[in-house]
């Protein structure tokens, strides 16, 4: 019994112990909370969980300890993921359109617990941000068929918004009207002009009319509204059921796999550590109009070992003729390589401005 009761003992001065480094690491995961509120960050971090249990289990000598003891720091973890979701669960997040937009979708699945906030256009989510109003915004930047969503490059240049994350998420296309409609019946068909161009193969083959409007929610919202059966909606299915529309097909985007991409935006910048693999670069810049300045730019870009996968230009708004370019480069600019890059394109660049770096792996997530 004596045996017993001592054993007891060790076991509460042990939890007294654990229960004082529980508060102190809950007060670390706190930290880490604001800092990826911040700036946009996932809250799951599969690398950074695999290499802390890889730690863990070195910790403990005994094979048969050290697997009770990765299920422990496994708990743990899950403990600190749930107490950082519910300390951002008052996060306000920016996005275009209404509910039902492919930017919802977007903003529910990368961040289920904050409050998505909608705004009519690209322009105002952005503002919002930068005002306070929202912590993020999460805009589109780039759809696999249409290519770039232009407006909000523009922002990127002219804002003062830091891009931290990227998600790529695939868009299904389809066409909505009110209930009863045949697809015999529609004569026009109104939607973002992205969305449009997506489907411009399926639009053009039945000979639709075409209108351009803010967002693809916001056309499905206007054909629920208005009294004219002839007047279809590209959007997503999730509209139709938000708007209590019907699908009259669906998967008439041109290509099969269409993804649109899309960026965290925060006032905050995040900088990777500079041991971590699979980190993207945004930057933009001008160079002066003389022969061979854009060629010296990529060549600088290349000698410091940083992949350019996307380069694009695109016009200067107060002036004309004149343009900037889009970069995005596998590398960290938060490296020495990185830093020793951007002072030599400081050289021959007119203007330089970094948007963000992003780990590749958070396009998926």
């Amino acid at each position: 019994m004596e045996e017993l009761e001592q054993a007891r003992k060790i076991i509460d001065e042990v939890d007294g112990e654990m229960a004082k480094l529980f508060c102190r690491r809950m007060e670390a995961a706190k930290k880490i909370a604001a800092y990826k509120g911040a700036r946009g960050l996932p809250i799951f971090d599969p690398t950074r969980e695999g290499a802390v249990l890889a730690k863990s289990g070195e910790r403990v000598a005994d094979e048969e300890m050290r697997a009770y003891y990765t299920l422990f720091q496994k708990e743990v973890m899950a403990v600190s993921r749930a107490y950082q979701r519910k300390l951002l669960s008052g996060e306000r997040v920016a996005y275009a359109g209404t509910v039902g937009a492919f930017a919802h979708l977007a903003v529910r699945r990368l961040f289920p617990e904050a409050e998505a906030v909608a705004y009519p256009d690209f322009f105002a989510a952005w503002r919002a941000v930068e005002e306070g109003d929202c912590e993020l915004a999460v805009l589109p930047i780039e759809n696999s068929f249409q290519g770039e969503v232009g407006t909000v490059t523009d922002l990127m240049f002219s804002g003062s918004l830091f891009l931290n994350a990227v998600t790529e998420m695939p868009v299904t296309q389809v066409l909505l009207a009110k209930k009863g409609t045949s697809l015999s019946g529609i004569r026009r068909v109104i939607s973002h002009p992205q969305a449009l161009g997506q489907c411009a193969a399926y639009i053009s083959s039945h000979g639709f009319l075409t209108e351009e409007y803010a967002n693809t929610a916001l056309a499905a919202k206007y054909v629920a509204e208005c009294d004219d059966p002839t007047v279809g909606a590209i959007a997503s299915a999730e509209a139709a059921e938000i708007f209590g529309l019907s699908v009259l097909e669906s998967n008439i985007h041109t290509k099969a796999t269409n993804a649109t991409r899309f960026a965290v935006f925060s006032r905050s910048a995040h900088k990777p550590s500079t041991n971590e693999c699979g980190v993207r670069s945004v930057f933009l810049f001008t160079v002066p109009n003389r022969a061979g300045a854009l060629a010296s730019a990529i060549d600088i870009i290349g000698a410091h070992g940083f992949n350019l996968r996307t380069l694009r230009s695109r016009p200067m708004k107060d002036l004309f003729w004149q343009y900037y370019f889009y970069a995005e480069a596998e590398g960290n600019l938060s490296t020495e390589a990185g830093r020793e890059m951007l002072a030599e394109l400081g050289g021959v660049c007119d203007r330089l401005k970094i948007v963000g770096v992003y780990k590749r792996g958070d396009e998926n997530a």
